[in-house]
């Protein structure tokens, strides 16, 4: 249990030190960044709403070189 929550807890740290330095982090880099079943739904919608809270835009490469777009912006469009 000490092993996830520490490699979780560095994982965060870097991510907010990135994305506070770089004002931008790509949903790839978040998932890349967290170790594998680190975090529950929740946990993982908190940490989106603090980086987004921080000024930290969050962006997804797939969606930006031709891929489906998150399921948000789907609905949105007509």
């Amino acid at each position: 249990m000490q092993e996830k929550i520490g490699k979780t807890y560095w994982a965060r740290k870097a991510l907010f030190e990135k994305g506070i330095r770089d004002k931008r982090l790509s949903v790839q880099e978040i998932e890349r960044l967290l170790p594998a079943g680190s975090l529950s739904a929740s946990e993982r919608w908190l940490l989106y709403y603090s980086l987004r809270a921080a000024e930290v835009e969050l962006v997804d490469d797939e969606a930006a070189s031709g891929g489906f777009p998150p399921s948000g912006e789907a609905a949105a469009e007509p």
